[in-house]
């Protein structure tokens, strides 16, 4: 089976590439940005006709697009996230190789949810925030397109290679300068958001199954179990070996994302930092989210296999490699 990969070089990408080369029946091609990927191509500013010429020459049975971008303002999520998703669908249309194509969406799609709900692919989508919108345009545009497309929803992806400006990248690096200046304590807000965390080693075996299923529309990708921030901080710790305190802020307002700072024995101390303040959690997904991955045991034959404390081994073992 060839299959081409786009987005290769990013935190999912780079997994899923893994996963396809580690099948004996996959010819992988990526496509990208930069000078890694197998063919550069800009899918935010190149054109249907130049992307549907390369596929009719590759021929791949399948296209996998793991682009897109998750920070930036909202001009570039519209150009990275909708218009590339809009390309690659006229591309597909276009050729002749009638691929196969899995897309990857989000959660952030869905917005907030009710507490102690489980979100199933019938909620209505209410995306919080301009992420959320760019990536739910681009699902309607590939549910529109007419073509073989399947939508997979990845709620809070985790494990190595979890961007440091995440809440949890965060707060493993501001353990590791702690303890590389000895142990000492945390202050933390923030920690009742509860989201969805599913391992990238997982979420690229349920790509993989997705190339090879025939499912169509949009299915999630989760663990099915929110957690707080409060318990992940938690297991962190433990992990990491962290003999300080972890002192918890006031509660947070819905939608409070954690911050994390190094405490300090008074404000005028000498390096003294101010008090963690709360901004909005980046998704836009309120203070609670779980995905019900029912559809994808069912339509995949995918179940989760990483649990989170294993995911938060990987993401300490790359911050403990810079103490």
């Amino acid at each position: 089976m060839r299959v081409l990969l786009l987005g290769a070089n990013g935190f999912l990408g780079r997994y899923v590439a893994e996963r396809l080369l580690a099948d004996p029946a996959v010819q992988l091609t990526t496509l990208g940005r930069h000078d890694d990927a197998d063919v550069r191509f800009d899918l935010s500013t190149g054109s249907p006709g130049a992307l549907s010429r390369f596929l009719d020459a590759v021929h791949p049975g399948v296209v996998i697009n793991c682009a897109g971008a998750i920070r930036a303002n909202a001009r570039d999520l519209t150009r990275h996230n909708t218009v590339a998703t809009a390309t690659v669908c006229e591309a597909l249309r276009r050729s002749g190789c009638g691929a196969r194509l899995v897309h990857l969406g989000c959660g952030a799609e869905y917005g907030p949810s009710p507490s102690g709900s489980s979100t199933g692919e019938d909620a209505l989508p209410r995306p919080g925030g301009p992420y959320g919108v760019s990536k739910l345009a681009a699902t309607e545009l590939v549910l529109g397109s007419g073509l073989d497309a399947v939508v997979l929803r990845v709620f809070s992806p985790v494990g190595s290679g979890t961007p440091a400006g995440s809440p949890l990248g965060r707060l493993a690096e501001a353990m590791r300068r702690v303890m590389q200046h000895g142990d000492g304590d945390l202050r933390l807000g923030g920690l009742a958001v509860q989201r969805d965390f599913v391992d990238v080693q997982d979420i690229a075996r349920a790509v993989h199954a997705a190339s090879l299923s025939a499912a169509q529309g949009v299915i999630n990708i989760g663990s099915g179990r929110a957690v707080k921030l409060r318990e992940a901080a938690a297991m962190l710790a433990r992990v990491a070996g962290f003999n300080g305190a972890l002192h918890e802020m006031e509660p947070p307002s819905p939608g409070s994302r954690m911050i994390p700072q190094q405490a300090t024995d008074s404000p005028g101390s000498p390096g003294a930092q101010p008090a963690p303040t709360h901004a909005p959690y980046p998704d836009g997904c309120g203070i609670w989210q779980q995905a019900d991955v029912r559809t994808a045991r069912d339509r995949l034959g995918w179940r989760p296999r990483i649990g989170l404390e294993e995911s938060l081994a990987d993401i300490w073992m790359e911050a403990a490699c810079r103490i």
